[in-house]
């Protein structure tokens, strides 16, 4: 599925076991050394999962609030590896979902990974963005109406390419047909969280109910 992870450590020993685990169970690795730059990459993109070397990167404490606090990576899935200064319940209360103590042993690294690989894969759907050609209409409160195509869709939301002018609202309801040989209607309300003169993103704020098993049924079949 490409799942990602943001590690942040200076310990080529811990970078080892990391990359060899993550790499078995098929997890992509981005390597940051310092917390500044791991926080301006938390801040440009969503990321499936962190693992943060709390007390062997200076401000490494401060990657996993700014996590917790942005609206792309809040519900992704935090590793934190302690090493006697940060202790096990300081990091779940910063936000970990997983604390694990120096040296890190392969077993129990497994373990972890086991279960926490079914979240990140939930998030990354969730995130994840399918390339589609998919004619839309968005409505307004005041009755107004806009056309447009989506150009990608994820589970969380989409972005579209419009036939004309925006809507000034901030919050619009979403139509479209999903494609398939009985073809369903998708109704939701959604944020407007960025827009320019041909294009907007949109964030579902509420699916309408039945149409989330088609919607989640046509997702599937476009990973297909």
């Amino acid at each position: 599925m490409g799942l990602g992870c943001l590690l942040l450590t200076g310990d080529a020993m811990l970078l080892e076991v990391i990359r060899t685990n993550f790499s078995a169970a098929r997890i992509g690795i981005e390597l940051r050394t310092d917390a500044a730059s791991a926080i301006e990459l938390s801040a440009r993109r969503h990321l499936d999962s962190f693992v943060i070397d709390c007390d062997g990167v200076s401000g490494a404490m401060d990657l996993l609030a700014a996590i917790r606090s942005s609206r792309s990576n809040k519900a992704s899935v935090v590793f934190a590896v302690v090493n006697a200064k940060t202790t096990v319940s300081m990091a779940v209360e910063a936000g970990a979902n997983f604390v694990l103590g120096k040296p890190v042993q392969d077993k129990p690294l497994r373990g972890i990974l086991d279960i926490a690989i079914l979240r990140m894969e939930r998030e990354h759907r969730r995130y994840f963005r399918h390339a589609v050609d998919v004619p839309i209409q968005l409505s307004c409160y005041t009755g107004a109406t806009f056309a447009g195509k989506i150009k990608n869709v994820s589970e969380g939301g989409l972005a579209l390419n419009l036939f004309g002018s925006a809507p000034v609202e901030s919050v619009v309801t979403v139509q479209f047909e999903l494609p398939s040989t009985d073809p369903q209607t998708f109704q939701a309300k959604a944020e407007i969280v960025w827009n320019d003169a041909f294009a907007m993103g949109l964030r579902f704020l509420r699916i309408e109910p039945g149409c989330r098993s088609f919607f989640e049924a046509w997702l599937d079949s476009l990973e297909a």
